[in-house]
C-alpha cells in the first residue's frame, strides 16, 4: 500500500459524516439520496463526502442506471487497520513492561 493511499482513507475517516456514511453502508447499499436523509445538507455535499470515500476506495458505485447505489469495501480499512497493527504491537508490549515494572516495584515494597 502507498503512503498516498494511506493518507486518502485516513483523510476519509477524519470526518464524521463520512464514518457515519460507512457505518450505514455495512449495514447495507444505499443511494446518494438515502444517504442524505438524515443529514441537514445539500445532496451536492454528501457527494463529495462520497467522492472523497470513493477516491479512498472505502465505496464503490454501482452501475445500475440512474439508481447507483453506494456499496461499501471493507478491504480498504483492512490496509489500514494492517498499518495500525505496528502500534497496536508496540502499545501491548509497553504495557506488559510496565505491567511487570509494577508487580515488581509492589512486591519490593511489600517486603
Amino acid at each position: 500500500m502507498t503512503d498516498d493511499r494511506l493518507s486518502n482513507i485516513f483523510f476519509a475517516l477524519s470526518a464524521r459524516t463520512r464514518r457515519d456514511v460507512l457505518t450505514r453502508l455495512a449495514a447495507r447499499d444505499a443511494t446518494v439520496k438515502e444517504l442524505a436523509e438524515p443529514y441537514d445538507i445539500s445532496l451536492a455535499a454528501v457527494s463529495k463526502h462520497l467522492k472523497v470515500l470513493e477516491s479512498a476506495g472505502l465505496i464503490s458505485r454501482g452501475k445500475d442506471a440512474q439508481f447507483r447505489p453506494c456499496h461499501f469495501n471493507p478491504a480498504a480499512l483492512q490496509a489500514a487497520d494492517d498499518w495500525l497493527a505496528d502500534y497496536r504491537h508496540f502499545w501491548d508490549r509497553s504495557l506488559d513492561r510496565l505491567t511487570e515494572y509494577l508487580r515488581t516495584v509492589h512486591v519490593t515494597s511489600t517486603d
